[in-house]
């Protein structure tokens, strides 16, 4: 058995789910969420003990595939976040069937064992051809599940604005790849570290091929200004896929960018400075668009939609750090660092939204008034999620803003700094704003909320893994600093 054989069976499991349910209407959606599930989670067994070796997976395959240290975290990663949805998704399914038409949920637990292969096949991709593939695998079954309620107008606008704007980022990463190739006369990203590194190669070419190819990927991970999709697309999508959405999506659209970067910015690149001054400025003005509009918000779906955008700029800003070698870090491990930190305070926050949902309430920063009577626990969880996706110390998110602001600081990138403390201050005012909600109690009719002993046991989970990284990272670093966290295009 190989990672790609895994990575295959999670594909063939979802098609499997889809034909029972087509076939066999009458199956519980309980069945289907725990068979999901359970697949995952054995993927994820198998997957710890499968050879992590280039030379383990099929011929076929091994010319466009690579398992690197930056491919075996990724895919883990994807693995993690895909059982989290699932649950969650099993969690809300009550809440769910209302807002379909005949009250399934196959496609709920069928496409994000689809859309994790693709995010696997994608972190392993050795040339533009196996990104686009995987990348449009992903894309396309987002498309279903942003929709998948359909009685529900706010989700149908969703997915409507997602498919047209989602197939215009498709078109220009296309055109980018397509000037990529002309310019340098390969798809492989080390054939393009390569031809960059060559005087001969036509600037002007490569650098509109690179920016356009940045386009592209800038839509999928959110980055300004091509992030306006998010805040509605957000709030109109199923609790769960917005979930998977912020977390998983991103990291997929990362792990691309990470490799492309690789090799724009190789050593000798002809076009190294122009790429790394685009990152800044993106980057600078993606924290900013996404903190300062937060701050207005009152629905804490579209608060959370405009945070992710944010966290993208935190993201772009340390890839546009590079190295740093006071952590001995990378700029790929730098943002693999972030995004294993924003898993868990990010699934904790949605699956929050996602249980008061299913207990009747709205997603408004009022509904949270007086969560702190209503369900003691559960308001000292979510406090401790947006603690920590504020930034707060001795919580995970602290330090993977810290690791970024260093690493800005040790080039001296003033401006890009400045723009990222900005947001990091405006962010203690937008998640402080829900969380004060949830401590006040004053004027307002408080009825106990209940939640299943599994939820709670999920939810502290997710919250001792906040504190714990918080507190003692270095498990963390060191997995990531074990071998370096780079694809295999050398600088």
């Amino acid at each position: 058995m190989s990672v790609f054989t895994i990575e295959a069976g999670l594909a063939i499991l979802g098609l499997a789910l889809l034909l029972v349910e087509a076939f066999k209407p009458d199956i519980s959606r309980r069945t289907l969420g725990l068979t999901a599930i359970a697949g995952a989670v054995l993927a994820l067994v198998l997957f710890s003990f499968v050879p992590h070796d280039t030379a383990s997976l099929p011929g076929f395959i091994q010319p466009w595939h690579q398992l690197d240290n930056l491919a075996i975290f990724y895919k883990g990663f994807s693995l993690v976040i895909t059982i989290l949805v699932l649950w969650l998704t099993l969690e809300c399914a009550p809440y769910l069937s209302r807002f379909t038409v005949d009250g399934k949920l196959a496609e709920m637990f069928s496409l994000p064992l689809i859309v994790c292969s693709g995010m696997m096949w994608m972190a392993s991709a050795r040339d533009l051809v196996t990104v686009f593939v995987s990348l449009e695998l992903v894309t396309v079954s987002f498309y279903v599940l942003v929709a998948f309620a359909r009685k529900s107008s706010f989700s149908l606008e969703a997915g409507v604005k997602y498919l047209i704007l989602g197939a215009l980022s498709t078109g220009i990463l296309v055109y980018g790849i397509a000037w990529t190739y002309g310019a340098t006369g390969t798809m492989s990203f080390d054939g393009i570290a390569k031809a960059l590194a060559n005087p001969a190669t036509s600037k002007t070419a490569a650098l509109f091929g690179a920016a356009m190819l940045l386009c592209g990927l800038g839509f999928k991970v959110a980055a300004a200004p091509f992030h306006m999709w998010v805040p509605d697309v957000y709030q109109g999508a199923p609790t769960p896929v917005t979930a998977f959405l912020s977390v998983g999506s991103k990291a997929a659209g990362f792990v691309v960018l990470t490799r492309a970067l690789d090799a724009f910015l190789a050593q000798g690149s002809v076009i190294a400075t122009e790429v790394q001054a685009l990152l800044l400025v993106v980057g600078s003005l993606t924290v900013l668009l996404g903190s300062l509009p937060a701050m207005f918000q009152t629905s804490v779906k579209r608060l959370l939609a405009y945070s992710s955008i944010s966290h993208a700029g935190y993201l772009l800003l340390a890839l546009a750090s590079r190295e740093s070698a006071r952590f001995d870090l990378s700029s790929g491990g730098i943002v693999a660092f972030y995004l294993a930190t924003y898993l868990p305070m990010t699934v904790l926050g949605f699956l929050g939204l996602g249980l008061m949902r299913a207990n009747g309430l709205g997603e408004e920063i009022k509904d949270f008034t007086g969560l702190a009577k209503r369900n003691p626990f559960i308001a000292l969880l979510m406090t401790i999620s947006f603690a920590s996706l504020a930034g707060l110390p001795l919580t995970a998110g602290f330090l993977g803003k810290l690791f970024v602001f260093i690493g800005l600081a040790d080039h001296g990138y003033w401006g890009a700094l400045s723009c990222a403390v900005i947001a990091a201050a405006a962010g203690f005012y937008y998640y402080f704003k829900t969380i004060l909600a949830m401590y006040t109690t004053e004027g307002t009719d408080v009825p106990v909320l209940t939640f299943s002993t599994a939820a709670k046991s999920v939810a502290g989970a997710l919250a001792l893994a906040i504190l714990i990284l918080g507190v003692y990272p270095k498990p963390l670093q060191g997995v990531l600093t074990s071998a370096p966290v780079v694809s295999s295009v050398s600088r």
